[in-house]
């Protein structure tokens, strides 16, 4: 990554420690100055670690240059400095005549996206944000910065009823979240209502949501309550939000905002009093601006934003992790007589080096397949990693290597056969069929990469994705180009 005009190492962002604990983190603010184009003296103040500029609404800087693509780039704040990046723009993000996908900012660095000259100003003013003293927060479990941090939000939230929006990579943890978010609300006595949203056939969605009366349509034998009054005084989470149809959304946005639904097949309006938890593991921003979730929903839904950060992003909560799943395992093979289990310091550093594509579902699935199939009292690296075909290296491209001495199982035919070996029975039903869309998904980008020549442009065109985000599902899985 390239500096803007030389090396600027002054922080944006620095952790205050306290006896060699983080206690808060300063963001040095900084502003943005449009010198030229169609939106010429607008401002807008960097007040976070990250914004974004567009001509979408829900950009921080929204820009009306017809040049400007809908997200164009971001400012970044780390301990590094101000990184500006491109997010996959058409026409380009450019330093004087170079056009750039990253670079670090210095006062007074100008760049153009579009047809718009920006200039970048940061400020004396630090804001400083509060990390918690906590190592959990319910079942939520982390000592390093980025998960102290998110414990602070929720401690001043949970007690609100403010309408949260939980956003992260699958396997992190957003519905743990949400019940402990519940939990310590002042609705904790009442009911906590959980809708997977993509589990839901379209049919059935409105019916599931709002109820339906008897008789309303074929198959409607009696009178049904739908989740929101089912979740009346208490907390209603709608997981998986992204996937809810277009169609059904001007319907969940108008409950949202009044309180009141219509059972399918009703005229009679019914009021519910309930706290609305969202969460998605997709890129709403991204999806409002290519027209597949509603701007409007997308604001309501996101009063408080909640970006649970992925497990690679915080290596040090690994081994807090793992010594939480195997105090569980231990208690229950106390119950029958069996010697407590540990891991080796080898097999605990291979399990922090490696990204964890599944995150925290990935790893307490890890531990427990270890725990179950390891030979001694002490796991050992191989007891973890043996015959999973991932190379726990941080830097490791994707390389799925599955058995081919593995037996399909009765009634799979042959073509099947290195997809279900990989079905795990002894999850529940949504991890078993997580862990295996999380395979496929690392598996379908690998190869799809390959067949481009690692062309980001041509791939995305033939997935049918955006070039960001077939980039962010490449990091996600730790697949490089080359």
């Amino acid at each position: 990554m390239s500096s803007a005009g030389g090396v600027h190492d002054s922080a944006a962002l620095k952790t205050v420690f306290v006896d060699n604990r983080p206690t808060a983190k300063r963001l040095r603010k900084s502003k943005l100055v449009v010198l030229e184009g169609p939106d010429a003296g607008r401002e807008l103040e960097v007040a976070a670690e990250e914004v974004t500029v567009g001509r979408s609404a829900v950009c921080d800087l929204t820009l009306t240059d017809t040049a400007v693509s809908t997200r164009h780039f971001s400012i970044v704040a780390d301990d590094r400095g101000y990184v500006l990046k491109d997010v996959g723009s058409t026409n380009g993000t450019f330093y004087g005549d170079v056009r750039i996908r990253e670079i670090f900012l210095r006062p007074g660095t100008v760049f153009r996206a579009g047809k718009t000259i920006l200039k970048f100003m940061p400020t004396r003013d630090i804001l400083t944000i509060e990390l918690s003293d906590r190592d959990r927060f319910g079942q939520v479990i982390g000592s390093s910065v980025p998960m102290r941090q998110i414990f602070a939000q929720l401690e001043r939230i949970a007690p609100s009823d403010l309408t949260v929006l939980i956003q992260g990579e699958t396997g992190t943890g957003k519905e743990l979240v949400a019940q402990a978010i519940h939990d310590r609300s002042t609705r904790a006595k009442k009911p906590f209502v959980v809708l997977d949203c993509s589990a839901i056939p379209r049919e059935l969605i409105e019916s599931t949501l709002f109820g339906h009366e008897k008789g309303s349509f074929t198959g409607a034998i009696a009178q049904h309550r739908g989740v929101f009054e089912q979740a009346d005084g208490g907390t209603i989470f709608l997981d998986e939000i992204g996937e809810l149809d277009l169609s059904l959304q001007p319907k969940l946005l108008r409950v949202l905002e009044s309180r009141e639904l219509k059972r399918v097949g009703s005229d009679k309006t019914t009021k519910v009093d309930v706290r609305v938890l969202a969460a998605t593991n997709r890129d709403l921003r991204a999806m409002v601006t290519e027209g597949g979730f509603r701007e409007d929903l997308y604001f309501r839904l996101s009063v408080v934003a909640l970006n649970l950060p992925p497990l690679r992003k915080r290596p040090k909560d690994v081994a807090l992790l793992v010594e939480h799943f195997l105090t569980r395992i231990n208690a229950r093979n106390a119950e029958h007589g069996r010697q407590p289990l540990s891991v080796s310091p080898d097999a605990m550093q291979a399990l922090q080096e490696k990204r964890w594509p599944g995150n925290i579902r990935e790893l307490k699935n890890t531990v427990e397949r270890a725990t179950s199939l390891g030979d001694g009292p002490v796991l050992t690296r191989g007891d973890f990693f043996m015959g999973l075909g991932h190379e726990p290296s941080l830097g490791a491209s994707f390389s799925p290597a599955p058995s081919s001495e593995a037996a399909p199982s009765p009634g799979v035919t042959n073509g099947d056969a290195d997809l279900a070996w990989q079905v795990d029975i002894d999850l529940a039903f949504k991890d078993a069929k997580q862990a295996l869309l999380d395979e496929f998904e690392g598996i379908y980008l690998a190869r799809l990469l390959d067949r481009h020549g690692g062309n980001i442009s041509q791939a995305s065109r033939a997935a049918g994705l955006t070039r960001y985000h077939l980039r962010e599902l490449l990091k996600k899985h730790g697949i490089h180009k080359g």
